[in-house]
C-alpha cells in the first residue's frame, strides 16, 4: 500500500528518486543534441541570410576600389619592377573571365580578382611612364640650366623645382630630368623663368629606418631625380626654347597665388598670413614650427591640408549663395531648375579652388568626391553614398596609383568613409526632436548642429587614428575638443571670409574680409595652443609594421561597407590589429644609412645615441618611432656614451658594448671587446665582433637590429635582392646575412670591459 506522505525517494532507492526528478540520460543527451543542432542550424541560416543581403544588387561596387587598391599595394611590395606586358595581359585575361562569368555565382569573386590584377597593372604602367634617372651618389659643383616649374616659400628658406635642360658635372655620365633645390629665403627665382646655377646634388632621401616613409619613392613619382643646395648666385637668362603650355600655366597660377598672398600680407602678418595663404592657395610651409606642431598635436592639422572639408565648404558656400540669389528673382525658382544651376556654379568654383591650391592628391580626391556629389544633384540622384566614394577613389587611383601609400590619401578616405556611414545612418535625423513647441526649438537651436559636429569629429578622428599612429607615431586624445572649439569658427567665419576676399579682390574691396579671416585664425591658433598644452595632449605611439595597418584598414572597411550584423566582424579585426601593433617589439639598435648616427637601447630601456654628425630630422624620427618625448638636443641621449677621435662606445642592455669606429686603429681593440662594430672602414678578417660596414649600408640603407641570442636579427630599408626604380643604389646584388653572429663568441670573456678611449688611457 502506498504511503502518500513519504518523500519521493525514500524506500524506493536512489535510481527511482532520480527518475522522478531528471529525464533519462539518453533522452537528455538526445534532447541536448537536437537543441545544439537547431541552434547551429539557426546561426548558419542567419549567416547565409546576411551574406545574401551583403551580396545583393549594388553591394559589389564599393568593394571594387578596395580590390583595385589591394593590387596597387601588392605592386609596391614587389622585390623588383614587374614586366609591364605580363601584368597588363594578366589583367585583361582576368577581366575577360569576370565578364564571361557575369551570370555565375562566382562573378563577385572573379570581379575582385580582376580588379586586383588591374590595380597591379595600372601601378606598373604608371611607373613605366614616369621612368627617369635617379641620382645614386652625391655630386658637387654641378652646373645646371633649366626652367623653374614650382616654388615653395618656407619658414627659413625657399625651395624650387628645376626642369633641367643642360647638366655638367665632374662625372658627366648622368643626366637628370628634374631636381629640387633649396636657396636662402627670398632668393628663389620666379616660376617660368630660365636660370643657370651651380648646385650640390644629393640622392633622394631614403627611409630613415625600415618601415618609415619613403621620401625617395615620393620624389620619383613627382619626376624629381635629386635634391640639393644652390651654390652661389642664380642667373636668369633668356630661354633657348619655349617652356610649353604647362610651364606657362604654372607661371600664371604662381603669379595668381603671389598676388593673393600679397593682398593678404597687406592686412595680416606672421602665422595669421601664413595660415590664410595655406587655406586659399595650399602653400603652408611658411607657418612657424611651434604653431605647426601645436596644430597637429591638437588634432587640427587637417585644416592646413586642403582636402574634403575645404572643398565642401567652398562648394557649399557657392551653392547656397547662388541658389539664394536666384531664389530672390520672382518666379524664377518655379519655372527653372535653379538648384541645378547652383550646382554648376559650385562645380566651377571647386575646380578653380583645385587649380589655385596646387591640385595635391588630397585636394584631387576632394574635388572628385565633390564633383560626383554635384553631378548627382544635377541628374536628380542621391548625392552622398558609398558609390560616390567608390567612384572618387577609383578616379584618384587610376590617375595616380602612388597616392595609395601616401598618408593624406589614407587619412582622407578613412575620414570620408566614416562621415558617409554617418550620413547613411541618418545623422541629421538622429538628433531631431518631435516636439515643435517654441521652447523645444529654442532649446534645440544650435544644439543639433553641435551634436552633429561632435559625432562627425569623433568618427573622423577615430577613423584616421590608425594612419596617424603609423605615419606620425602619435594620436590626438583631445582632437574632438579642439575640433568642437575651432571648426565652427573656421566654417562660419574663416573660410567664407576668405572666399569673399577672393571675390572682392579684383574690385579692391577685399581688405575687411582678410581682417575677418585673421580674427577667426587668431581664435583657431589660441585653441590649438590651449589644447596642445593640456596634460597628455601628445599621445605617443611606438612604431609598428605594415601588417597591423592593413588589418586596421580591413576592419574599418568592413565596418563601413557592410549593413548587416556581419559588420561587427570588422570591429573584431580592428581590435586584433590594435593588439598586433601593441605586441610589435622595438629594435635594440638603429643605424643610419651613412653610419653617422647609431642609437643603442640601454638597460634603462631608452635609446642612447652615438653620432658624428648633426642630423636633427633623423634623430627626431627615431625618437618619435620609439615614443620617446626627448628632443635631439636632450643631453640624456649621450648618457653612457664614451667618445674620442677614434670613435665611440656605449653599453648594450645586456652589458655588452657597441662600437662606432671612425679610424682603423680603433678596430683592433674594438674587435676584441665589443659585441658589435659599426664602421665605414674595412674590418680585419679575424675580427671576433659582428660588423656592419660601409658596403652593407650603401647597399641596404638604414638598419635596425634586434637581439637574437648572442647575435642580432637585421632588418634593412632595402632587403636583400630588392631593386626598384627609386632605389638605384640597390642594383649591385651582394649577399648579406640576415643575422649577425659574433665570429668567435667564446674568445670574449663574460665580464668584458669597454674599449678604453685615449682620454681614459691618459687618465
Amino acid at each position: 500500500m502506498a504511503e502518500p506522505d513519504r518523500p519521493p525517494g525514500r524506500g524506493r532507492g536512489f535510481a527511482a528518486a532520480v527518475a522522478d526528478v531528471w529525464p533519462p540520460r539518453r533522452a537528455a543527451q538526445a534532447g541536448a543534441y537536437l537543441a545544439d543542432t537547431e541552434t547551429w542550424s539557426s546561426w548558419l541560416a542567419k549567416l547565409k541570410a546576411w551574406a545574401r543581403a551583403e551580396s545583393g544588387a549594388g553591394r559589389l561596387l564599393p568593394w571594387v576600389p578596395v580590390a583595385f587598391g589591394a593590387g596597387i599595394a601588392l605592386y609596391f611590395t614587389a622585390d623588383h619592377e614587374p614586366v609591364l606586358w605580363v601584368a597588363a595581359t594578366l589583367a585583361l585575361i582576368l577581366s575577360a573571365a569576370a565578364f564571361l562569368l557575369r551570370r555565375h555565382r562566382l562573378f563577385p569573386i572573379a570581379v575582385m580578382i580582376a580588379a586586383t590584377a588591374a590595380g597591379f597593372a595600372v601601378a606598373t604602367a604608371r611607373t613605366a611612364r614616369l621612368a627617369h634617372t635617379v641620382l645614386a651618389r652625391p655630386l658637387y659643383s654641378v652646373a645646371l640650366s633649366g626652367f623653374v616649374e614650382t616654388r615653395d616659400i618656407r619658414e627659413r628658406s625657399d625651395r624650387f623645382v628645376l626642369r633641367v635642360t643642360e647638366m655638367e658635372s665632374p662625372r658627366g655620365e648622368i643626366t637628370l630630368a628634374r631636381v629640387r633645390l633649396s636657396v636662402k629665403k627670398g632668393m628663389a627665382p620666379d616660376v617660368g623663368s630660365f636660370v643657370e646655377l651651380k648646385a650640390r646634388l644629393l640622392p633622394p632621401l631614403a627611409p630613415l629606418r625600415p618601415g618609415a616613409y619613403d621620401f625617395a619613392r615620393d620624389m620619383f613619382f613627382q619626376g624629381i631625380g635629386a635634391s640639393g643646395f644652390v651654390m652661389g648666385a642664380i642667373k636668369t637668362v633668356a630661354p633657348p626654347q619655349e617652356g610649353g603650355f604647362g610651364l606657362r600655366y604654372a607661371a600664371f597660377m604662381q603669379d595668381l597665388r603671389d598676388t593673393i598672398d600679397a593682398r593678404i600680407r597687406a592686412r595680416l602678418d606672421g602665422d595669421e598670413r601664413a595660415i590664410a595663404t595655406a587655406l586659399l592657395t595650399g602653400r603652408r610651409d611658411a607657418i612657424t614650427t611651434p604653431v605647426n606642431d601645436a596644430m597637429f598635436i591638437s588634432g587640427l592639422g587637417h585644416v592646413l591640408s586642403i582636402s574634403g572639408y575645404h572643398m565642401a565648404v567652398v562648394a557649399g558656400v557657392v551653392f547656397f549663395a547662388v541658389r539664394a540669389l536666384l531664389a530672390l528673382i520672382p518666379g524664377l525658382h518655379v519655372s527653372h531648375p535653379i538648384k541645378k544651376w547652383a550646382a554648376i556654379a559650385a562645380l566651377i568654383a571647386a575646380a578653380f579652388y583645385l587649380l589655385l591650391s596646387g591640385a595635391e592628391v588630397a585636394t584631387q580626391r576632394s574635388f572628385y568626391m565633390t564633383a560626383v556629389v554635384l553631378i548627382a544633384v544635377m541628374v536628380d540622384r542621391r548625392a552622398i553614398t558609398f558609390r560616390t566614394l567608390a567612384v572618387a577613389a577609383m578616379i584618384v587611383l587610376v590617375i595616380a596609383p602612388e597616392a595609395l601609400v601616401h598618408p593624406s590619401f589614407q587619412m582622407s578616405f578613412a575620414a570620408t568613409l566614416g562621415l558617409v556611414v554617418l550620413v547613411q545612418l541618418g545623422l541629421p535625423q538622429l538628433f531631431a526632436t518631435p516636439d515643435s513647441s517654441s521652447a523645444a526649438r529654442v532649446a534645440m537651436w544650435g544644439g543639433r548642429e553641435l551634436m552633429m559636429l561632435l559625432f562627425a569629429s569623433l568618427v573622423a578622428g577615430l577613423a584616421t587614428t590608425p594612419y596617424a599612429a603609423f605615419h606620425f607615431h602619435r594620436v590626438t586624445p583631445y582632437g574632438v575638443l579642439a575640433n568642437l572649439a575651432a571648426m565652427p569658427v573656421v566654417s562660419a567665419l574663416v573660410m567664407p571670409a576668405g572666399l569673399l576676399g577672393l571675390a572682392a579682390a579684383p574690385l579692391g574691396l577685399d581688405g575687411p574680409f582678410w581682417s575677418l579671416m585673421g580674427w577667426g585664425i587668431d581664435w583657431m591658433i589660441a585653441v590649438t595652443r590651449w589644447v596642445a598644452a593640456l596634460p597628455g595632449a601628445v599621445g605617443r605611439v611606438t612604431a609598428f609594421g605594415i601588417g597591423p595597418l592593413i588589418a586596421a584598414s580591413l576592419g574599418l572597411v568592413v565596418m563601413g561597407f557592410l549593413r548587416t550584423p556581419l559588420r561587427w566582424s570588422g570591429a573584431v579585426v580592428l581590435a586584433g590589429s590594435i593588439l598586433w601593433a601593441m605586441m610589435t617589439p622595438q629594435p635594440d639598435i638603429m643605424i643610419s644609412g651613412d653610419a653617422r648616427n647609431v642609437a643603442v637601447r640601454g638597460r634603462d630601456g631608452r635609446l642612447h645615441l652615438m653620432r658624428t654628425g648633426k642630423d636633427v630630422f633623423l634623430v627626431q624620427e627615431w625618437l618619435a618611432a620609439d615614443a620617446d618625448a626627448r628632443t635631439s638636443a636632450d643631453a640624456s641621449l649621450a648618457d653612457g656614451v664614451s667618445c674620442d677621435d677614434a670613435g665611440c662606445v656605449v653599453p648594450f642592455a645586456d652589458g655588452r658594448f657597441v662600437s662606432l669606429a671612425l679610424r682603423a686603429e680603433a678596430l683592433e681593440d674594438d674587435c676584441a671587446r665589443a659585441a658589435l662594430i659599426i664602421t665605414i672602414r674595412p674590418a680585419p678578417s679575424d675580427c671576433a665582433a659582428s660588423v656592419v660596414d660601409r658596403d652593407r649600408l650603401q647597399h641596404q640603407g638604414a638598419l635596425v637590429l634586434t637581439q637574437r641570442g648572442p647575435g642580432f636579427a637585421v632588418e634593412a630599408v632595402r632587403p636583400q635582392g630588392t631593386q626598384r626604380p627609386w632605389w638605384p643604389a640597390a642594383a649591385d646584388a651582394t649577399d648579406f646575412e640576415t643575422t649577425l653572429t659574433p665570429r668567435s663568441p667564446a674568445s670574449r670573456s663574460q665580464d668584458a670591459t669597454p674599449p678604453e678611449t685615449e682620454q681614459q688611457q691618459e687618465d
